[in-house]
């Protein structure tokens, strides 16, 4: 006999899971070029981004020692005794993003007007820069035409120094932040992952693993990191929920992740340079236990692990143009105990494997070409995947698979044009008649067109 604990807020709990799942996937990494962290060290963006948000080795350097790299002017004082130091930049560290886009499917969802602009799409404030000696920070907050309101966004403040072990360079820190990876150095993995941009009202498949954005914004983490020799990386962080507009203390009400305990996050990766060639290979992964609309009460578990690469090369003979090669590999497996005993649902174990790679050309730093492709597959489930038109799963099969194709084009370093283009070969389980509405998955091929200023 199933209690009346289990099947309360049955709908809340299946509404709120499957709202979760297609942020998880549309979610596009925000901007990390900011200018003010070239007023802060004099560098152009170039020299830390092969293009926005790629990062160099020397990007990777500065976010690894906490944002505090500086080459203009500062107010200092010294420590002394009692008496405490100073260290801040003379100039405050505030940038400003404006997005403006447009997104066209190749055919309208019913009832709407396909074809949309969107004047901005989204508009971000940065806190973004040293904010002493060894503290630092990418803080953005963001306003979205959709939700008409600012709310946070990907943050990470960081205290960052450097020592010596077994004679050769160590350093570390430790990160707050509100989104698992989003610490990360590379682009390999989903917080600054490809694509670099996307439509936020395309419809995009189902399923998506928990680490792939499903907590981005909903969770405060604390953790340490450290480099060892320029080659070996270790990441660790716990996390624990943080929805943002509920009150405290929190009860879990409407909300369809609450962690229970601390939701560990691993990061392994091993570096190597030489020459004109960087490449790194790691793994990550995260291990959660969740109540969905509530803190007490019967619990979901997830663990989710990954593998991933990036092979950037730069080609002297070509004027440094660079190729970027990159993927990434996610297992997650689940028991979802409380969810389905809030749906009857005889299924609790299920597996998702997500796997996406991208090329890269980089024609100097004013023109890019990127060619991705994408696979969502896993075990079948008709009770967890719910039918309906367009969004729906009419077969509970969380198969989708298809390719992205992105033109850049970056005048001055700090505005970029983008032509994107997304097809799917397969949608929610198959590629005809999807949603059982008659639907089929190249309906969701979508054209996207992006104009980005960053000042």
């Amino acid at each position: 006999m199933i209690s009346q604990e289990r099947h309360s807020n049955k709908s809340v709990i299946i509404g709120g899971i499957f709202a979760l799942w297609v942020v998880m996937f549309v979610q596009v990494p925000a901007a990390s070029a900011i200018p003010s962290y070239a007023r802060q060290t004099g560098f152009p963006c170039k020299s830390c981004h092969y293009m926005p948000p790629e990062l160099t080795p020397l990007g990777r350097a500065f976010k690894l020692n906490g944002y505090t790299m500086t080459g203009k002017p500062t107010v200092t004082s010294p420590s002394k005794g009692n008496t405490s130091g100073l260290n801040i930049l003379e100039s405050f560290p505030l940038s400003v993003l404006f997005d403006t886009s447009f997104t066209s499917l190749k055919s309208p969802i019913p009832g709407s007007q396909n074809g949309s602009f969107e004047f901005p799409q989204q508009a971000s404030l940065f806190l973004a820069g040293a904010w002493a000696t060894h503290v630092g920070s990418f803080v953005q907050v963001t306003y979205t035409s959709q939700g008409d309101h600012f709310t946070w966004d990907n943050s990470d403040i960081r205290y960052a120094n450097s020592t010596k072990l077994v004679g050769k360079d160590l350093a570390f820190g430790i990160t707050l932040n509100n989104n698992p990876t989003v610490e990360d150095l590379w682009n390999s993995t989903p917080a600054w992952g490809f694509p670099w941009v996307g439509s936020d009202w395309a419809p995009g498949p189902t399923a998506g693993a928990l680490i792939n954005g499903g907590l981005a914004q909903d969770v405060a983490g604390v953790g340490g990191y450290a480099m060892w020799n320029n080659h070996l990386y270790l990441d660790a962080t716990i996390y624990r929920s943080a929805h943002i507009g509920a009150s405290l203390p929190n009860t879990g009400a409407g909300q369809g992740f609450n962690i229970r305990g601390v939701a560990p996050y691993w990061r392994l990766a091993w570096q190597q340079d030489s020459g004109n060639n960087n490449f790194m290979v790691g793994t990550y992964g995260i291990h959660m236990k969740s109540t969905p609309s509530a803190v007490t009460g019967l619990e979901d578990s997830y663990t989710d692990w990954a593998a991933d690469f990036q092979y950037d090369r730069v080609i002297p003979q070509f004027r440094g143009d660079v190729i970027s090669l990159r993927g990434t590999y996610i297992r997650e497996n689940s028991a979802l105990v409380a969810t389905a005993a809030a749906s009857t649902d005889p299924i609790v174990q299920h597996h998702l494997n997500t796997a996406e790679m991208n090329a890269e050309y980089h024609f100097g730093d004013k023109y890019s070409a990127t060619a991705g492709w994408f696979n969502i597959s896993g075990s079948s489930d008709s009770a967890l995947y719910g039918t309906g038109a367009v969004s729906g799963n009419f077969q509970g099969d969380p198969r989708s698979n298809g390719y992205i194709l992105n033109l850049s084009w970056w005048p001055v370093q700090n505005i970029g044009i983008t032509a994107q283009y997304t097809g799917y070969t397969s949608f929610n389980g198959a590629g005809t008649n999807y949603d059982g509405a008659g639907r089929n998955a190249d309906s969701n091929n979508t054209i996207y067109l992006l104009a980005r200023f960053v000042f």
